[in-house]
């Protein structure tokens, strides 16, 4: 019988415990809401937005509280909802959630319309128009988004971004801060140069994080110099990486108008006086309203990588593997939505060329090159097996494959030289006014198209019928 009543006590305790946390009142969300513990304030506005939906206040709210704690696709409908009944700072969260989902022209509106009804009411328009400026820039990025080939991703925790990280010997080294210094407070990386004499890493400097350089001297790193990035002391300057000329710095910062959080920048050295040219913001998709970093080039390898946490779990980043242009290509569309997929990387495929197989530069990524091995010398890039590569024709053993792949060659090569002048003539067909001019120039785009799509084909199915003569040759080899 005693231990019936514990029994019994303990399930009415819980019980008690649960009504308690499931009755919170209007008032006690509304005063989490506005010391913004939106996570704790949503479950009430969840339960009193189904009650009431027709509320827009309520909409408001939970729109809000959906939108801080991450859960975009639940607050788009009643923030839509807020907006519709003219609820005045529905459209300044609206337009965060536009932002934040790439509708960077729907964002603009937003804020326009916010402003109008901030000004209707005589109240202070700075942040608003603050806000407008950042996502009309965003706007003008997206619509510039570079044709950057992404070929490989992978999502890995916070803290072990830097293990999909393999540079070549020559490229230099990146290393933990924890690792380096053995300082376990301190979250970040530390780059060293390729000749081992100079490192670049991140510290806490007056409450926030700045660049700083070191050179070896003897044994000892010493000599530690501020790199003044940041004209900001308020912001954080983070994830250096230094290009073998010694002179070109990336890195992340949270100042300089980033679109959020950590924005990766470039900026060179000037030798002569001793100071770092103007930072300049890398474009899309390398940015985004989200937290972007630690992007790193392998000249050797002819790769890239940076770092992500758009779209991803709290504590999960994505590590991106692209193949860097030597000169910015924007994507050629009008088409808005190709382009605001392509900036978010909301699928790598979309960037990959067709026909093209990247199994190799995937391979080639993660393998080690120790400082001093050539660079790989490429007449083409054949992929036989997923562990076997081929770049030169000597590589080729079976001369059937050999005479297959040389048709495919040949015609690889009338491609790309399609390519070259497909891309002048589209650019031209869209800035031109006359319409005689037009016509010619669609019939030669339609006339190039076509070839292109037929020696798309006609490659595909002969590096095919290589590799297969190619495996049959050394099965039996």
């Amino acid at each position: 019988m005693k231990r019936f009543v514990i029994k019994l006590f303990c399930t009415l305790g819980v019980a008690l415990c649960c009504f308690q946390a499931g009755a919170q009142t209007l008032n006690e969300a509304k005063k989490l809401y506005e010391e913004e513990k939106y996570a704790e304030a949503k479950p009430a506005f969840e339960k009193f937005w189904k009650q009431s939906p027709s509320n827009s206040s309520y909409n408001l709210w939970y729109g809000v509280c959906c939108l801080k704690t991450g859960d975009l696709e639940a607050a788009e409908k009643p923030l839509s909802f807020a907006v519709k009944r003219r609820q005045i700072e529905a459209f300044r969260y609206m337009g965060d959630l536009c932002f934040l989902t790439y509708r960077m022209e729907e964002a603009v509106d937003m804020y326009e319309q916010y402003i109008g009804w901030l000004e209707k009411k005589k109240r202070d328009t700075a942040y608003a128009e603050e806000r407008l400026d950042l996502m009309e820039d965003a706007l003008r990025m997206m619509e510039r988004t570079e044709d950057v080939q992404i070929i490989d991703s992978l999502v890995v925790g916070k803290e072990d971004f830097l293990s999909a990280y393999t540079l070549s010997e020559e490229s230099g080294s990146i290393a933990p801060f924890t690792d380096f210094f053995d300082e376990a407070s301190v979250q970040t990386s530390v780059y060293m140069n390729q000749k081992k004499n100079k490192i670049y890493y991140a510290q806490p400097a007056d409450s926030t994080y700045r660049l700083f350089t070191r050179s070896l001297l003897l044994d000892e790193w010493a000599d530690e110099k501020l790199l003044p990035m940041n004209d900001d002391m308020n912001t954080d300057d983070n994830y250096p990486f230094v290009m073998p000329d010694g002179v070109t710095i990336y890195y992340a910062s949270k100042g300089n108008g980033t679109l959020g959080g950590y924005d990766l920048f470039v900026t060179r050295y000037n030798l002569n006086s001793d100071t770092y040219l103007a930072p300049e913001q890398l474009g899309m998709p390398f940015n985004s309203p989200y937290n972007d970093y630690m992007i790193v080039f392998d000249e050797i390898k002819g790769l890239g990588w940076f770092v992500s946490d758009r779209f991803q779990p709290e504590g999960q980043v994505c590590v991106y593997l692209f193949i860097p242009n030597e000169n910015a290509i924007r994507v050629e569309t009008e088409d808005l939505d190709v382009k605001r997929a392509r900036a978010a990387i909301r699928s790598i495929r979309d960037s990959w060329r067709e026909g093209k197989d990247y199994a190799g530069l995937v391979q080639l990524a993660h393998q080690a090159i120790p400082f001093g091995k050539p660079k790989i010398e490429k007449d083409f890039e054949l992929v036989i097996k997923d562990d076997r590569v081929y770049y030169k024709w000597d590589d080729i053993q079976s001369s059937e494959a050999r005479s297959i792949y040389q048709k495919a060659f040949s015609m690889k090569q009338e491609l790309e030289g399609i390519e070259k002048k497909l891309a002048p003539q589209r650019m031209d067909y869209t800035l031109t006014n006359s319409t005689e001019r037009k016509e010619q120039l669609g019939a030669a785009i339609l006339q190039m198209e076509n070839r292109r799509s037929e020696l798309l084909a006609q490659i595909k199915e002969l590096e095919k019928q290589a590799r297969n003569a190619e495996i049959r040759y050394l099965k039996l080899n």
